[in-house]
């Protein structure tokens, strides 16, 4: 129904914000992730979802359409709800859910208040393939950039940080082949990673 709302943030705190918009204020549930996007702003864009029950009508809001699409299929499982979805987005940023979601870690991911490890291994076994499709080229997009090294590096590190390879190694592996060769493109260097890992 919402794509997204913008406007003056009248209000944060980390677990809701207001946002004004033409004369209206949204109070919109938030993860401590998209609080720490948003604090310090006196203006906001969050990526909203709605959730309407029979007792509850609720916004919930994101800072980036990641988070958003995790948030959606993590209610898409059975007996998790907005509250867990976005308890889950507190605890662990995108990247790590993904990561740890893809690696199968139900142990970590039942360190979450509230999550016991039945409905973690529930959230594995239906989401486990949904993750490498999942905001791949925005995983991309946010990529920190380096000024020494280029940005198909951090790409390609990125995607290999979501197929659930340690960081440390794949740095190492990537700096090898970009070291061979800088204008390597990304699903080059990605294939050629692949390879070594």
């Amino acid at each position: 129904m919402y794509e997204y709302i913008t406007g003056k943030l009248a209000e944060a705190t980390p677990t809701y914000a207001v946002i004004e918009a033409h004369g209206i204020g949204y109070f919109i549930n938030i993860s401590l992730k998209t609080y720490s996007d948003i604090e310090n702003h006196e203006q906001a864009k969050l990526y909203v979802h709605f959730v309407v029950r029979e007792d509850q009508q609720a916004l919930f809001g994101f800072s980036s359409k990641l988070e958003r699409e995790l948030f959606r299929q993590l209610i898409s499982v059975s007996g998790v709800g907005g509250n867990t979805a976005r308890m889950i987005l507190s605890t662990y940023s995108p990247q790590e859910l993904q990561n740890i979601i893809a690696t199968e870690n139900a142990v970590l991911l039942k360190n979450v208040k509230g999550l016991g490890l039945k409905t973690a291994q529930k959230i594995i076994v239906e989401l486990s393939g949904k993750m490498l499709e999942i905001g791949a080229s925005d995983l991309m997009a946010k990529a920190i950039s380096s000024n020494s090294r280029p940005q198909s590096f951090d790409e390609a590190l990125a995607a290999l940080s979501m197929l659930g390879f340690q960081k440390s190694a794949s740095e190492k592996v990537l700096n090898a082949i970009f070291k061979d060769n800088p204008q390597i493109a990304v699903e080059d260097a990605i294939r050629t990673a692949l390879k070594s890992l």
